[in-house]
């Protein structure tokens, strides 16, 4: 007897989007398979493979669940945690909230309390993206470069590279993950924008906050 795969198709999913904590996310009995889980980490090309397909992963996902580990539950004190909550300001999660089209956010009890189309008011305030562009599905090389860039200059990552490798989803670009070359990867990040844009915003846009130039954003 022979099996024949008739469907290649890849099945609808969803994703989780979390900031990293000391102990491990979990929904109820049921342990998220995250990153740590999923990547062998040993292997550069994996690890490279797995970076530059993020935003695709995310894009292409049913919906993300966004879990606010900062995040209390009780009314009086949600609107204030979800407006300082750390999964804002973070580098990797400004990819996880735009490339989904659904995203619903969770607070540190699993309770939902909202979703990226609602408050739109709101979520514009926290990150300083247009709703309209939060929201839309269009290919956001349709936006200007210097647009993009503001939306990450006040998030942080844990290594300096990654202020880099985090936006090249966003920027539709591929490079080689290094570790080790410090501020230099965001110099790298430009130059393979500059490859496939002429649009030169790239230039006009400046983070008085940055250290390393005056396109890059702050992320350190």
């Amino acid at each position: 007897m022979r099996l024949i795969r008739t469907n290649n198709g890849v099945p609808k999913y969803a994703i989780l989007s979390h900031v990293w904590e000391e102990e491990e996310v979990t929904m109820g009995p049921i342990w998220q398979k995250i990153d740590t889980c999923c990547i062998d980490k040993s292997s550069s090309a994996e690890l490279s493979d797995t970076i530059n397909s993020m935003y695709r992963y995310y894009r292409k996902a049913e919906v993300c669940y966004a879990y606010l580990t900062d995040v209390r539950s009780d009314v009086f004190s949600q609107s204030f945690d979800f407006r300082m909550c750390q999964w804002f300001t973070r580098g990797w999660t400004l990819q996880e909230l735009i490339a989904p089209e659904t995203v619903i956010f969770f607070t540190k009890d699993w309770e939902k309390i909202g979703t990226k189309a609602s408050p739109q008011e709101t979520l514009t305030e926290i990150t300083g993206i247009p709703s309209g562009d939060l929201l839309s599905r269009a290919d956001l090389r349709g936006m200007s470069i210097a647009a993009r860039m503001s939306w990450a200059a006040r998030r942080k990552t844990t290594c300096i590279e990654d202020r880099a490798y985090s936006l090249m989803g966003i920027f539709d670009v591929f490079m080689p993950p290094i570790y080790s070359e410090g501020e230099y990867t965001f110099i790298r990040l430009q130059e393979e924008i500059l490859k496939v844009s002429n649009d030169y915003t790239i230039f006009a846009w400046e983070d008085k906050s940055s250290f390393s130039s005056a396109t890059s954003p702050d992320m350190s």
